[in-house]
């Protein structure tokens, strides 16, 4: 999926969508936490699971500073992002590494459009860029552990 996260014209809207992405994400991490069968995997899982929570506290200090909306859950699109989950459990466990590496996708995009957002301040872009590279780093070993 492309996602236009990150390219929003506030600050403020764009501190909110990114909450709503990463509660969206959790959603799908806790759902694959439930759904894998090797131990290894739902640790390390569960560890990435750890960064997001991080990320949610620092954009809801974000959100609090800028007086943004300050989601405490995912939209619509947490369906997404857990039903592929679901229906990959359906196959396995690479598949619901698989399933979760292209939700990763979205979330490294977001966070690189929002890196680069000039309605960020400098602090801002410096936290995307890590949060950035916590997604990258996510993806590449979903991608790693799924071709298993």
């Amino acid at each position: 999926m492309v996602t236009t996260v990150g390219t929003e014209s506030t600050v403020e809207k764009l501190v909110t969508n990114l909450l709503y992405l990463e509660h969206d994400a959790i959603a799908a991490y806790e759902s694959t936490i439930e759904k894998l069968e090797d131990p290894a995997s739902k640790s390390q899982i569960a560890a990435f699971r750890e960064d997001h929570l991080g990320h949610v506290a620092e954009l809801k200090r974000m959100a609090s500073a800028l007086g943004a909306e300050s989601p405490s859950e995912g939209d619509a699109k947490e369906w997404l992002t857990t039903g592929k989950i679901a229906l990959a459990s359906l196959v396995g466990d690479s598949a619901i590494l698989k399933a979760m590496r292209t939700n990763e996708d979205d979330t490294v995009q977001a966070y690189q459009q929002a890196s680069s957002n000039s309605v960020a301040s400098a602090e801002a872009r410096q936290f995307f860029q890590k949060a950035m590279a916590d997604e990258q780093r996510h993806r590449a070993w979903m991608e790693q552990a799924s071709s298993r």
